[in-house]
């Protein structure tokens, strides 16, 4: 009895030690001992001393301690429920006091362990960086964050076709989303969910606190469940299940949590709900939890401690690997799989430790939990590790199988002979490419030719400045006057110089011509006295050694590549790729340790292609793009948790099959009775809300129609001039918008046909003046004007020309032109505009698609406005009012584009407007962040005001097209320049507010939220548009911005 509980407290010193050591950074055995010591064995306690010390330990070698060296330790559990333990049961009656109080100790723990799926140890550490963070961040509670609004509009939120449905964020559940997603994603997994029955026993009342608190969750992730198979919604609330799970974190509601943590909360909980079920249908046998037949696996842990050796079987759920020091998932594998000396292991007499794991059972669902965070002693927080991690797609797992360990010591052997072998290579081959003695080194081929280029240079007798006639010009142009003073003590006199030029010059100083190095002056430096035999010698000694040098590079160049490759296939014979397990879903986060945002990218086994999961948000994606945000290093993204699947179990992602007919059961087909009905009436009100949206719409289209015929009509114009200020030519009544300007164009083309023609009939002066405003409008449509003259905004035709309208849309505009009332001012126009007028009468429904014609019109109406956004925008900037500007320019980015998307001469220059539009939200968030530091009340909610109200709205319309690279450059200069906030030390309610705030900032959503309404366009004529638009585009070419 002494020996256990000596040997079960060692243990657990030796783990203390261990964590101490992780979250401290203090290598020290001594002085980590001694602090536990201190604290009497309080691990919260003794990082507290340390810390507070702040104490300069001496560097040492890290001595390793290793948890699962003893028998009960659990290091690598996640799910203790169902693990095998070896720990003798001391209960009986018999025993005594000391007997009892070390099996209940035991039974708490274990207790603890099976209701949180976390041991003791991992408990402790939980709470020191907790309180780390509670200490930093003040103690001080959050507000509730914002959550996502709903559009009014329900066909905002209808599901298109078989897409797949997304998950609301209620309140930083962005954590919730991407597990859930990934897990229902898994088709075994989604079936066991769905047909899950409640035990019988369980239906009245549940009998303890585990009943009471997983049984309603099974219920509501049924429903959950059901709703993303089969709802007619784009996304679905989770907030019911959400609510259940928070209540038992026993933390604040609106703390983001953690990915693993909350993974194991679930799993532990789902296997707790099965397990009952499992229990209650048992006939003698002992009940199968499907739950851990499907992500629990097991494995070896072989070693020495202290010389002694010892073999332990454990059970593993979410497998923990360590990212930092480590380039590739197999590195870090390898890394967890083997700790300490490796050769004691197969030593007699060692007073070494170390241990290997071996898999002895893997699991359908093999779980990575990527440790991205690490405790900073100096800040007193943690941070993340953004280093890069590659993973593959197929993970082959045959090296780390117990049946192979063997083959895999061998390998694992002849790579580390390989490696050393390796490095003794690349340090030579470093010689050869960093060659000399001084801090500058230059390849050793290169000096060699710089050697024999010297040699072979012109030999040169005199000294480098002796064969410079300072007195002399290259050419004789120049007069005496152009020879300085110096120059006489060198060379004759100037009165010696003869002159070709007749007229005596002022001397031009030209230092470029006037300093030409004289032609027969070598380039470069060359050796002054060297014999024909002597550069023979030196040149073939050079050429040799070059040319060793040249092979010597080549043969270590090769060598490192070629056992590269050995060591890279070193596991791809046969009898290694036995064991492919396949990637399922990769779990991102994008921020830092204590904000950030998450989502998950999961492969569709059926379509072979990858979906990104983000929230409401469900888009098609690609290995790249996966690559770019998962493996770390590229802006604040990286994995966090990696789930792969066994490539061979083919249950795993099989869709169902109707047992009678044969056929693949889909949908709602998939369902229980129960879930089908409940699916069934969540539509309904759906479908509901759709019937009073169109309702309401109808309503209002009929007002509208009622209110236009009880409008009177206007009355027609008189013969009086147009006052200046009539309505500009969105505002007009007429079909075609005529303003001022165009009628002026029709006057001015009506007078130069009856100049031109001798039959003034009305049909003859109309028909030559379409035919010459045509030719006027072709002209502009064909010229190539600079960018502040656009001719698009003198006519629509002339938009209509560019953009290759049809023949009979130009036509009918233009009779159009010519018919409207505004030409009734004189006997003359009167008779034309008759005649057009009489025109369009005869134009049969066939001949011209109204609805087209229509939707030609629609568009440059869309156009004229989306430029006025874009000049208001514009003259705001400049003004500096960049609040204002801001919107302008966001509505003429969205308009723009989508005119675009339709042609390209339908819009503006993309490029223009997306720099303004960025530059914009870049100077906003300095401002914002200006008034952020300010520290003042006032200013700083003012600053969070524009951050909340304007730049976060905003960000994904940059993020949402990936190939915009300075839009999302942009965008993590302005999160950077936030985070770079977490660092400081700040007043609390700053850090509460900041703490808040970030969240919302780091959020990467592209789903694009609803704006403010469009802002109030002023009424300009064409004239004044076309006048203002040149003016401002003028101001921009003298100011040159980067992007146009």
């Amino acid at each position: 009895l002494t020996m256990v509980c000596n040997l079960l407290l060692k243990s657990h010193q030796q783990t203390f030690l261990n964590q101490l050591r992780e979250i401290t950074g203090i290598n020290d055995i001594q002085v980590l001992q001694q602090a536990l010591k201190d604290s009497n064995g309080n691990l919260e306690l003794a990082v507290t001393f340390l810390t507070a010390k702040n104490a300069k330990v001496p560097q040492q070698e890290e001595a390793t301690y290793y948890q699962t060296a003893l028998p009960g330790n659990d290091r690598y559990i996640s799910v203790g429920s169902q693990a095998d333990t070896n720990v003798i049961d001391l209960t009986g009656d018999d025993k005594d006091d000391l007997q009892r109080a070390i099996a209940l100790s035991l039974e708490e723990s274990n207790r603890a362990f099976r209701e949180t799926g976390i041991t003791d140890e991992e408990q402790a550490i939980s709470r020191v960086l907790e309180a780390s963070i509670a200490e930093n961040k003040a103690s001080l509670k959050r507000t509730h964050p914002e959550v996502w609004s709903d559009s009014p509009n329900p066909y905002d939120r209808k599901r298109q076709d078989s897409c797949p449905v997304g998950l609301k964020n209620v309140g930083n559940t962005c954590w919730f989303s991407a597990v859930i997603q990934s897990l229902f994603n898994l088709l075994e997994f989604r079936r066991l969910v769905l047909n899950y029955n409640p035990p019988a026993s369980a239906q009245d009342l549940p009998r303890n606190q585990k009943e009471h608190r997983n049984l309603p969750f099974m219920r509501e992730l049924r429903y959950l469940f059901a709703l993303l198979v089969g709802s007619k919604r784009k996304y679905v609330d989770p907030s019911r299940a959400v609510e259940i799970l928070k209540d038992a974190f026993k933390s604040n509601d609106s703390q983001q949590q953690d990915v693993s943590e909350f993974t194991h909360k679930l799993l532990d909980w789902l296997e707790d709900a099965f397990q009952i079920k499992a229990e209650e249908e048992r006939d003698g046998e002992k009940p199968k939890n499907p739950m851990v037949e499907l992500f629990y696996g097991r494995f070896l842990a072989v070693g020495v401690l202290e010389g002694k050796k010892f073999e332990n079987t454990e059970m593993f759920g979410q497998y923990p690997l360590q990212v930092n020091g480590f380039k590739d998932l197999h590195e870090c594998l390898e890394a967890a799989m083997i700790e300490g000396e490796i050769e004691s292991l197969h030593s007699e007499n060692s007073g070494k430790s170390g241990q290997e794991h071996w898999f002895t059972e893997l699991p359908p669902v093999l779980t990575f939990e990527l440790s991205r965070f690490e405790f900073n002693q100096a800040l007193g927080r943690p941070e993340k590790i953004h280093n890069k991690l590659e993973f593959p797609p197929i993970l082959y797992l045959d090296r780390y199988m117990h049946k192979n360990r063997e083959i895999t010591r061998i390998k694992r052997d002849e790579i580390k002979r390989l490696k050393e072998y390796l490095t003794v290579l690349q340090q030579r081959l470093e010689r050869y490419l960093s060659y000399g003695s001084g801090p500058k080194r230059f390849p050793l081929v290169d000096v060699l030719q710089y050697a024999l280029e010297f040699a072979s240079s012109k030999p040169v007798c005199t000294s480098p400045i002796d064969d410079i006639d300072a007195s002399a010009p290259p050419s004789g142009t120049v007069t005496a006057q152009t020879i300085p003073s110096t120059t006489e003590q060198q060379g004759p006199s100037s009165s010696e110089i003869p002159s070709t030029s007749p007229v005596q010059r002022s001397v031009i100083h030209k230092p470029f011509t006037q300093s030409r190095i004289p032609p027969d002056l070598p380039m470069h430096p060359a050796p002054r006295h060297i014999t024909e035999e002597e550069l023979s010698v030196l040149e073939g000694c050079l050429h040799r050694w070059r040319t060793e040098v040249e092979n010597d590079t080549r043969d270590l160049q090769e060598s490192i590549s070629r056992i590269h490759r050995t060591i890279e296939l070193m596991y791809s014979d046969k009898s290694m790729v036995q064991v492919p397990y396949r990637l399922h879903a990769v779990l991102v986060h994008e921020g830092q340790a204590n904000a950030g945002h998450y989502w998950a990218y999961i492969y569709d086994h059926h379509q072979r292609r990858w979906m990104k999961y983000n929230d409401i948000s469900v888009t098609k994606s690609t290995w790249e793009e996966l690559e770019r945000d998962s493996f770390g290093g590229y802006r604040n993204a990286s994995a966090y948790c990696l789930m792969y699947i066994n490539d061979k179990e083919q249950f795993l992602i099989q869709e169902e099959f109707n047992k009678e007919t044969g056929q693949m059961l889909l949908g709602m087909d998939t369902l229980p009775p129960d879930l089908k009905d409940y699916v069934k009436e969540d539509n309904k009100r759906f479908e509901k809300e759709l019937e009073e949206w169109d309702a309401e719409l109808a309503q209002k289209v009929q007002q509208e129609k009622l209110l236009a015929s009880q409008t009177p009509r206007m009355p027609a114009p008189s013969s009086a001039p147009v006052q200046a200020g009539e309505p500009e030519y969105l505002e007009q009544p007429s079909r075609t918008d005529l303003s001022k300007h165009l009628k002026e164009d029709s006057v001015r083309a009506i007078t130069k046909a009856l100049a031109e023609q001798e039959d003034r009939s009305p049909e003859t002066v109309m028909q030559m003046a379409i035919k010459l405003e045509y030719a006027r409008l072709l002209k502009l449509a064909q010229d190539d004007p600079p960018p502040e003259c656009d001719y698009r905004l003198h006519h629509a035709i002339v938009y209509f020309m560019q953009n290759e309208a049809p023949k009979k849309i130009i036509e009918r505009t233009l009779l159009e032109q010519f018919g409207d009332h505004n030409l009734s001012f004189d006997e003359r126009c009167r008779n034309i505009m008759k005649v057009a007028q009489a025109k369009l009468e005869m134009i049969k429904p066939d001949e011209v698609n109204m609805e087209e014609y229509e939707r030609w019109h629609q568009e440059y109406r869309n156009y004229r406005e989306t430029t006025m956004y874009l000049m208001v925008g514009l003259e705001l900037f400049q003004k500096k009012s960049y609040m204002e500007a801001l919107l302008y320019l966001i509505y003429a980015y969205q308009n723009n584009k989508e005119l675009l998307s339709r042609g390209l001469y339908r819009g503006h220059d993309e490029e223009l407007i997306s720099h303004y539009r960025r530059e914009c939200l870049l100077k906003l968030n300095e401002h914002a962040a200006a008034l952020f530091e300010s520290g003042d009340d006032q200013e700083v909610n003012n600053g969070l005001i524009i951050m909340n109200e304007l730049i976060v709205p905003c960000l994904p319309l940059l993020l949402v097209d990936e190939t915009e690279e300075k839009d999302i450059a942009a965008v993590e200069d302005m999160r950077n320049r936030w985070c770079s906030y977490l660092g400081q030390e700040m007043e609390p309610n700053l850090q509460e507010k900041l703490t808040d705030f970030l969240p919302k900032l780091l959020d990467c959503s592209t789903e694009i939220k609803g704006f403010n309404d469009p802002p109030k366009l002023p009424s300009y004529s064409t004239h004044e548009l076309c006048e203002r638009f040149a003016r401002i585009m003028l101001s921009l070419s003298r100011t040159p911005a980067d992007g146009r």
